[in-house]
């Protein structure tokens, strides 16, 4: 990873919420880091990617968010952050090749500040591509897909993580095709965990409360004790 002196780097994961950059491989990385209730934690960070740069995606997008609300409600400790070239990130878009770089860095340092804990990856859309590459090399708790683009990046030449892999669609999703969702987790092997959403488009509108309960209900198992 190149050095950036002029990037204060936090050292340590927050006690509450907090944005804050880290060191990352083109420059600053912007991130959102969140805790969960003193009472419900448990020893398990999740990193959430967002959408593709290109089309407006950041870590501010509404299933983004949901996302992480949900995994704090679980009791993890969630982390946000924005790609290369999103928000006050530098950098440009790479094709997802740079983003899969930026997503080492942002769970390397998680790894340093929370050593104890299960790391989890969450994406949605070109995000959801993004921590499948990323989990090909890392030990992960559990990892999240939702609504991923299997037609548009090389999803057919990742193999399924070591860790249980939940998948989200929705049945009415007019930028993901739902039977080519279907298809590709039907040739998986094995194949992740699948859940359909009816009536739910890619961006989950006016579905985003029954989105918080199904991933909660999807990954409650998996939960380090």
């Amino acid at each position: 990873m190149a050095d950036f002196p002029d990037i204060k780097q936090q050292d340590e994961f927050p006690d509450s919420r907090h944005e804050f950059f880290l060191r990352g491989p083109a420059g600053k990385l912007e991130c959102v880091a969140d805790v969960p209730d003193p009472a419900e934690g448990i020893a398990a960070t999740i990193v959430i990617c967002h959408p593709h740069t290109q089309h407006g995606g950041s870590m501010h997008n509404k299933v983004v968010t949901i996302m992480e609300r949900s995994m704090r409600e679980l009791g993890l400790h969630t982390l946000r952050f924005n790609f290369r070239g999103a928000g006050e990130s530098d950098g440009e878009y790479d094709e997802g090749y740079g983003e899969t770089d930026d997503l080492f860095a942002v769970t390397e340092w998680v790894r340093r500040s929370r050593p104890a804990d299960n790391l989890w990856l969450g994406g949605f859309s070109f995000g959801s591509y993004i921590t499948l590459r990323a989990a090909q090399n890392l030990r992960l708790g559990q990892l999240i897909s939702i609504a991923p683009p299997v037609t548009r990046f090389g999803f057919d030449e990742l193999n399924h993580p070591d860790c249980p892999w939940l998948v989200i669609q929705g049945d009415e999703d007019d930028v993901v095709k739902f039977e080519d969702v279907a298809g590709w987790v039907e040739k998986t092997e094995p194949p992740p965990e699948f859940i359909v959403m009816e009536h739910a488009g890619h961006f989950f509108h006016r579905r985003l409360m029954d989105l918080r309960g199904l991933l909660k209900n999807g990954v409650r198992p998996n939960l380090p004790s």
